[in-house]
């Protein structure tokens, strides 16, 4: 296999080049980011990306005194659109973890999840959901998909088209968090799942997982197979090492890891996974830590979850995690992390194969190394890639002053 796969890899390079055609070996691959204006406003943050079939559409939140303001704006051939409204109001929960996003269905339905407070000293809050129907002019009237009725951590929700049509969703859960000396069960953050149909009646409210970490993101991706979901699993001996579960006839399946990474830690790093597919392909990329040093990682897996390859590393000298993935035509992904070196943090991007194979790291941004550049996004739609993060607004770099969402953009070669 060592001297046939070189063999076939320059027997299919002469053919392109045969064929007019330039390919890019993979350690010679490359893209530029380019700064583009962004459509976010002042005091913004919080940036989100998804793809649809219409393209990429960005969505963030911009702040006026108490006043919470969810937007978003989709890529064209001519740049982004005028940015729309989707929800605002004061008293929502803010996070730099846990964010509110816009995203667009399969059937072009416009979709918004946002988390009013509901008891502050305790951080407790409730996951609404609204759709839009006409291109975000008018909204149905924000919904719940739990209906447990405690003041607790309901967030981190992730949003997924289903098989058929319909809506999905993933999200943290603590109305099991209350420690109860008679309940040994009790005491943990909970993964949930809801499902709508396409008239928007509920037709799911079930536990994936009893115990998982408090406060890292959730991720879904429909696959071939059904919707797959991973998050941050969290066992009694407090290693929390990413898990995965299969939404299989109508059922989740038991929790299995992406890899035994064994990190054990006491409390959330606030760094969850993400996931994307493609038919039965699908790419994990999480933060880890060994040895006291952090590391992002990715793995694949060729049969929807089931089986995943072994980790592959994506930092160079070390990382922040903040991880991002999104799959290219070939089957490689393309991972975005925050690398972590010499006092330095730089949100950067690379390509990665299932062989281990990687491209130079490519800087996109200078990015804070607290919470003020939240967690920077990637996401490709045809030949275009486009980047996502928040940043200083000002000229003098006061990361954890005003904040301002950039956006980038490059092209795959």
């Amino acid at each position: 296999m060592r001297i046939f796969l070189p063999i076939l890899g320059a027997a299919l390079i002469a053919t392109a080049v045969a064929c007019g055609r330039s390919t890019p070996t993979p350690t010679e691959w490359t893209i530029t980011p380019q700064r583009v204006e962004s459509p976010a406003g002042a005091n913004s943050s919080e940036p989100q990306l998804s793809t649809s079939s219409k393209g990429v559409l960005l969505s963030w939140i911009e702040r006026v005194g108490t006043t919470t303001t969810l937007k978003f704006s989709e890529r064209t051939a001519s740049g982004w659109t005028t940015p729309t409204v989707a929800a605002s109001g004061p008293g929502w929960f803010l996070s730099y973890a846990d964010v509110p996003s816009v995203q667009r269905m399969a059937n072009g339905t416009l979709v918004a999840q946002f988390l009013p407070t509901t008891n502050d000293l305790t951080e407790a809050y409730d996951l609404h959901v609204s759709y839009s129907r006409d291109e975000g002019k008018t909204w149905a009237a924000p919904f719940m998909p739990h209906h447990d009725g405690t003041q607790t951590q309901h967030g981190f929700a992730s949003l997924v088209d289903m098989p058929g049509g319909g809506l999905g969703l993933v999200w943290l859960d603590g109305r099991n968090s209350e420690f109860k000396d008679n309940d040994p069960e009790s005491g943990t953050m909970t993964l949930r799942f809801a499902s709508y149909d396409t008239n928007w009646k509920q037709t799911a409210d079930v536990e994936i997982d009893h115990r998982v970490c408090e406060c890292c993101q959730t991720t879904a991706a429909a696959t071939a197979d059904g919707i797959l979901t991973a998050f941050r699993d969290r066992d009694a001996q407090e290693v929390r090492d990413i898990g995965v579960s299969r939404l299989e006839n109508g059922k989740w399946t038991p929790t299995t890891l992406v890899n035994k990474d064994n990190w054990m830690i006491e409390g959330c790093p606030v760094n969850g996974p993400v996931i994307a597919a493609r038919g039965r392909e699908v790419a994990a990329a999480w933060f880890t830590v060994k040895d006291d040093q952090g590391l992002s990682n990715v793995a694949f897996s060729s049969d929807a979850g089931r089986t995943w390859g072994p980790p592959i590393r994506v930092d160079d000298a070390g990382s922040l995690g903040r991880v991002d993935v999104d799959l290219l035509d070939d089957g490689s992904a393309l991972v975005s992390w925050v690398e972590y070196a010499e006092g330095a943090s730089d949100f950067k991007v690379r390509r990665v194969d299932k062989t281990g194979t990687r491209s130079p790291a490519i800087a996109v941004s200078p990015v804070s190394g607290g919470r003020a550049s939240g967690f920077p996004k990637v996401a490709r739609s045809g030949n275009e890639v486009i980047f996502a993060w928040s940043g200083s607004a000002t000229p003098e770099g006061n990361a954890e002053g005003s904040l301002q969402v950039f956006t980038a953009v490059a092209a795959l070669p």
